[in-house]
């Protein structure tokens, strides 16, 4: 196990049936908190694709806390993945199903054309928001060059959804 997966696995916090019951929530709150954590979390992932990319996708929410300060450690520039309604102007937005219903995801249109994008979430679990989000942003013109977690939880097989992509995690439970 790597150092930076020995942080991070450090700072993951289990709650036991949140949101529902018999969800085991893992909370990344502990890790945000930390700020030399953090950042040696941040600077692991920069490393990996510096060069690569022009821009970090973030996904609501988490993948907001994530991606907005990767951008300024990597120099790059930031777009917000958002859930429906939560963007000005005109928008682009995909919509996909959930265990629990149906939720939509918007960007900026005109955001990302001709981009070079990483993808950045927190957690990998079933995989379907990061599936609908790439498929959002190279139908908004973005190429994805990646996708990016801080942790999978492997048991839950979310990689299926994103076969043909690259991934990568920090660390996986």
């Amino acid at each position: 196990m790597s150092d930076v997966e020995q942080v991070l696995l450090a700072h993951v916090h289990d709650i036991p049936d949140f949101p529902k019951p018999g969800v085991l929530f893992k909370d990344l709150n502990p890790l945000f908190a930390d700020a030399a954590a953090f950042a040696r979390v941040l600077t692991d992932i920069a490393e990996r694709w510096q060069g690569q990319i022009d821009l970090v996708g973030g996904i609501e929410a988490r993948g907001l806390i994530v991606g907005a300060p990767l951008a300024q450690v990597m120099q790059v520039g930031f777009l917000p993945v958002r859930k429906a309604g939560k963007l000005p102007g005109d928008t682009i937005s995909q919509s996909y199903d959930l265990e629990y219903g149906q939720a939509t995801i918007e960007v900026p249109a005109q955001s990302c054309a001709g981009r070079r994008v990483l993808l950045v979430d927190d957690v990998l679990a079933t995989g379907g928001t990061a599936t609908a989000a790439a498929q959002l942003l190279e139908r908004a013109g973005a190429t994805i060059v990646g996708v990016e977690f801080l942790l999978e939880i492997a048991a839950l097989d979310g990689r299926r959804h994103l076969k043909g992509r690259q991934i990568s995690v920090v660390a996986s439970v």
